[in-house]
């Protein structure tokens, strides 16, 4: 950290509407870099890395680099590019809002639909329905106008996401993720039960080398992938889980799951897709099959984030009842399919 003076000017935490700024340095600091990022709050260290190399930055005038050392009286000049904006079509799309202020928007996505557009999706995303709800205000990081999105959940699982209004808040709620300090928790309906009725699944995750689109457990060479589950109901060939992730990986609950020999219900990617067990036969077998294939995928709801507020740096807790196809679903195995004891 570099040696502050309590009267130094940093920037307040908005928008970086203005592009230029300067700062007059008043005590030593060991590094260019670090002296802009505790003044320019929102920018990320990389990001002002890049600046410096690209002359965006000057010190006392002349190009330095990120190492630089600051010295009481030096002036320090950074140039912000305009911000690139989205080419992404406002579209007016209901929105299921738990919550929002001013930093803030907490959603209930529903299954079925993607959180940002891609080159296969470009409409009926969540961004085309923020983009409409909020118009400008929405947060745009590291020069690109981009809507707000934090972290994402996949398409066919439906819950709760926090969007940022500002950046600020992108930064702050992205950091609180980056050193595991949000609490996600999901419900799952998963074939079968795992063999102890709660536990720790550790893995390193990775793309699955035999088909792109999907995630598996590796060995070597994937990144690091802790869920905590508990049994909350047993019924007789699926269970309802209760899900903690530390981690936030793509697929993380899905691959995980499948890994202890309990797919999702519905998750036709890891296996969940089709009845496991051999035991339901004839129409009572048609009728669990036909319960399955009316699930709108995987049978995974995030219901729970919690997370410190931007603003006021008290913990907040949101919650969201599982979307209609998961209820359904449970309601229906409480019916017909009883655990046999």
């Amino acid at each position: 950290m570099c040696s502050e003076s309590p009267h130094v000017n940093q920037l307040d935490d908005e928008n970086l509407e203005d592009r230029e700024h300067e700062f007059q340095a008043e005590a030593d600091c060991s590094r260019l870099d670090m002296f802009i990022k505790e003044r320019l709050t929102t920018l990320s260290r990389g990001h002002i890395q890049r600046l410096i190399k690209t002359d965006s930055v000057s010190l006392n005038g002349v190009a330095a680099k990120p190492s630089k050392s600051v010295r009481p009286g030096d002036w320090i000049r950074v140039s912000l590019p305009p911000l690139q904006p989205s080419d992404i079509v406002p579209e007016d799309i209901p929105l299921d809002i738990i919550f929002e202020d001013g930093d803030i928007i907490v959603v209930n996505k529903p299954k079925g639909m993607t959180v940002h557009p891609a080159p296969n999706q470009s409409t009926g995303t969540l961004v085309n329905a923020l983009l409409k709800y909020c118009g400008d205000s929405l947060s745009g990081i590291n020069e690109v106008a981009r809507p707000g999105i934090v972290h994402r959940i996949d398409k066919d699982t439906s819950g709760l996401l926090v969007v940022a209004k500002t950046d600020f808040a992108h930064n702050h709620i992205a950091e609180q993720i980056k050193l595991r300090e949000t609490t996600k928790k999901y419900t799952a309906v998963a074939h079968g039960a795992p063999s102890k009725s709660s536990g720790r699944i550790e893995t390193l995750i990775a793309r699955n080398p035999r088909d792109r689109k999907k995630m598996c457990v590796a060995k070597k060479d994937g990144r690091d992938a802790i869920t905590l589950y508990e049994t909350k109901e047993k019924f007789g060939h699926f269970s309802e889980i209760d899900v903690k992730i530390l981690t936030g990986r793509t697929h993380q609950i899905r691959v995980h799951l499948a890994h202890i020999g309990c797919p999702i219900a519905g998750d036709g990617a890891y296996g969940g897709g089709s009845l496991k067990t051999q035991e339901l036969r004839g129409d009572r077998r048609a009728a669990f099959q036909d319960a399955l294939d009316r699930l709108q995928g995987q049978a995974l709801h995030a219901r729970e984030i919690s997370f410190r507020h931007p603003r006021t740096n008290e913990t907040v807790s949101f919650t969201a009842p599982p979307a209609p196809d998961i209820a359904a679903f449970i309601n229906f195995l409480k019916e017909n399919d009883p655990l046999e004891v």
